[in-house]
């Protein structure tokens, strides 16, 4: 059978679109053992994310990681979930919205704006089909990872490709790589310490934790290491840090391998033993809250300080909905559609061109 899909509503001449797709990891449906099962599933099968040869890693996760790991991730999805539902989700619709808004106050007419899930829903597959259906025959894919790593960046990626192979018609694409180092993303991070410090006061050290992966990755090539490294600097220089006021540090680790050092919970567990009076964290590898800031940082991270002999422990927020972020997403997408910009047919255009096809023998 031929795997590539038709496309039986195309128009020789027809309007031609430009389109965003922004992507991020996904989440589950709902706060429950049932739905986190398929979830940690997809995610732990992909090859991307676990480097370990699939005869070694097939009976480890299916006869005992989704054995036992779905409780006990639903039981920390429950301690963030919204009424809106999960947070991650919730805050990339409206990042969607408010980028679209944006956009469309720069540009006439502006693009379409769509956001997918690498995994879960909105799935890539669903997003990429009902932009193609609405005439996208250019898409910008830009992950919502600022730091680029395989396991997260190259995997949304790598779901974009995937889909592209199953297209007879497939659109021209581009793709955004990171934006570690982006001026305004940068300014948007530090702004938002700032706003939290003059409202909050300011701690003794700045903790950045950003998400870890397993040490391997850098040995091979991985460049999210060095990234992180020169986010966390660039922004210690935008806030006037000296070295003693923050610390850089990788949370999240998961199994036995080493992963990217130091922990985030070596660091906060060794800031509270020294009796440290107060630490403010802050995770500038993620744009938007989800679990890894609400419940594993701002939860877990504040019982793990206080409880060895730390005072005071703030979180604060991801970028989120911050007009100051919008505007740098809005720039490094703009920065990636130059070319395509403008190119949007006219009705009078494609008119012509609908007419001149249809003179050259192609079918109305």
């Amino acid at each position: 059978m031929n795997p590539m899909s038709s496309q039986s509503n195309y128009q020789h001449g027809s309007s031609s679109k430009t389109g965003i797709l922004l992507v991020n990891l996904g989440t589950p449906d709902a706060p429950t053992a049932k739905a986190l099962k398929p979830y940690l599933k997809e995610f732990l099968s992909n090859s991307r994310v676990i480097e370990i040869p699939k005869w070694v890693w097939w009976p480890i996760l299916n006869i005992i990681i989704l054995n036992t790991r779905p409780k006990k991730s639903a039981e920390k999805y429950s301690l963030v979930w919204t009424k809106e539902g999960s947070p991650l989700k919730v805050h990339t619709e409206r990042q969607t919205k408010l980028l679209l808004e944006l956009i469309g106050e720069r540009i006439k007419p502006a693009p379409l704006v769509e956001y997918a899930m690498s995994i879960g829903n909105p799935s890539i597959s669903e997003v990429l089909a009902r932009m193609k259906q609405h005439g996208c025959e250019r898409i910008l894919v830009l992950p919502l990872y600022p730091q680029y790593a395989a396991s997260s960046t190259a995997a949304a990626l790598d779901g974009v490709f995937d889909q592209l192979r199953k297209m007879r018609n497939v659109p021209a694409i581009r793709t955004v790589k990171h934006y570690h180092d982006h001026p305004g993303y940068i300014s948007a991070l530090a702004q938002n310490v700032r706003d939290y410090w003059m409202k909050n006061g300011e701690p003794e050290k700045l903790v950045m934790s950003f998400h870890g992966v397993p040490r391997f990755s850098l040995d091979k090539g991985d460049p999210y290491h060095c990234e992180c490294q020169k986010t966390g600097r660039l922004l210690a220089e935008e806030l006037n840090l000296d070295a003693e006021r923050f610390q850089i540090c990788f949370q999240s680790r998961f199994g036995r391998t080493e992963w990217l050092r130091p922990y985030t919970a070596e660091i906060l567990e060794q800031l509270g033993k020294n009796n440290t009076r107060r630490i403010d964290v802050i995770c500038p590898g993620f744009v938007s809250d989800c679990l890894e800031t609400l419940e594993e940082i701002a939860i877990e991270g504040k019982t793990t300080f206080i409880q060895a002999g730390g005072q005071e422990f703030h979180y604060i927020p991801c970028l989120n909905e911050r007009e100051d972020w919008i505007h740098a997403l809005t720039d490094i997408a703009l920065t990636n559609l130059e070319g395509w910009i403008g190119l949007e047919d006219s009705k009078e255009n494609t008119e012509q061109s609908r007419k001149l096809a249809i003179e050259m023998g192609a079918k109305n």
